[in-house]
């Protein structure tokens, strides 16, 4: 499904406050070349890591959408999203126009200075999800289907066989990813202590960054395709039919497909369920694979990658513990206990040894 359009209405006020009717039915007509705005009232807004709006929408003319959804970067969170290479990745994957095989944000306007105008997800029953809300098993094969389904689009994907993704990142643990995770990550260690396992807690800030680093680094190894880069059950939604949905694109990257089941799958699932049905999940997008059958990982080798990847999670969510402002306390500890206890009984250090990571 094709949800983007790049359109040019003109610099969006820095001030929701100042955006104006005329300037709103440019920004949407590329979807409703008749429609004509005309008022437009802010009725919700958040300024957290992202400064986020819901606009309710009159029209003296044609018609158009009730409600859209505004998102621009915070400006004092802009460095880190540089830092880590992620400042214009989802305003040029939406300006792009290239098509999506899962559920994601309709959008009506994307720029390069960081700011969108999308589609209000709630107009059509989509149920937002986070740590604190964790979905049901089924859920979770719907989320891992429609992956397979965006990995297999892209699958052998590079700047020669899709030129207009030719400017998406190939993972790597930069220098800018590090220098941010060996800030937090011990603060996120200090403020678990007594909630995440002794196993994890031996090790120093150092060594947790430096084992994502491993992870990161073999990402590059292929098979290569589109990934999501970021999604961890915050980033999704749950729609009436149990389809799920992914937005935030910042993280988008070129990369080996374990990142985004992995990282999905531990993140979205009680930890019980996750114990009961990671290995089946696993199998599941396997099998939801449409790709050449000699370029499907065989059952072995897809269940030791998955085993690798809490690698990801655990730096990830101890550097966001760590962190005041991007994420709620229970939302962060939430996830850095479920990626930590994977981590352990999964065996990370072990699947990455013997994967050669």
């Amino acid at each position: 499904m094709n949800h983007h359009v790049g359109l040019n209405p003109g610099r969006i006020p820095k001030r929701w406050e100042d955006i104006s009717p005329e300037w709103m039915t440019s920004a949407i007509a590329g979807r409703h070349p008749g429609a004509t705005v005309r008022s437009v009232a802010i009725i919700g807004r958040e300024d957290g890591t992202n400064r986020r709006a819901r606009l309710g929408l009159t029209y003296a003319a044609g018609s158009g959408p009730e409600t859209v959804f505004l998102k621009a970067n915070e400006p004092a969170h802009s460095l880190v999203h540089r830092r880590n290479g992620n400042l214009f990745g989802e305003a040029q994957l939406f300006a792009s126009g290239v098509p999506l095989a899962v559920d994601h944000p309709l959008v009506y306007m994307s720029r390069f200075d960081r700011r969108r105008i999308m589609e209000d997800l709630t107009a059509r029953g989509a149920d937002p999800r986070d740590a604190t809300r964790p979905m049901s098993v089924d859920q979770v094969a719907h989320g891992i289907r429609g992956l397979a389904r965006l990995h297999s689009q892209y699958w052998g994907f590079s700047r020669t066989t899709h030129p207009d993704l030719r400017w998406v990142k190939t993972w790597a643990p930069t220098e800018g990813w590090q220098v941010g995770l060996r800030k937090r990550v011990p603060i996120g260690l200090d403020r678990g202590a007594g909630a995440l396992p002794n196993q994890v807690m031996r090790y120093t800030g150092d060594e947790t960054v430096a084992i994502w680093a491993r992870y990161v680094a073999s990402l590059r190894k292929g098979p290569m395709t589109l990934l999501h880069g970021d999604a961890h059950i915050g980033n999704t939604y749950v729609l009436f039919d149990g389809d799920v949905g992914f937005l935030d694109w910042q993280v988008v990257r070129r990369g080996e497909w374990s990142q985004d089941i992995g990282y999905f799958v531990i993140g979205a699932l009680t930890e019980d369920d996750r114990r009961a049905n990671e290995a089946e999940l696993v199998e599941e997008y396997r099998k939801a694979l449409d790709v050449p059958g000699d370029q499907i990982p065989t059952a072995e080798a897809a269940w030791l990658r998955y085993r690798t990847t809490p690698a990801y999670g655990l730096a990830i969510w101890l550097s966001t513990l760590g962190t005041d402002g991007w994420q709620s306390r229970d939302v962060s500890l939430a996830l850095a206990q479920r990626y930590s206890r994977a981590f352990v009984e999964l065996k990370t250090m072990e699947a990455l040894d013997i994967c050669g990571a």
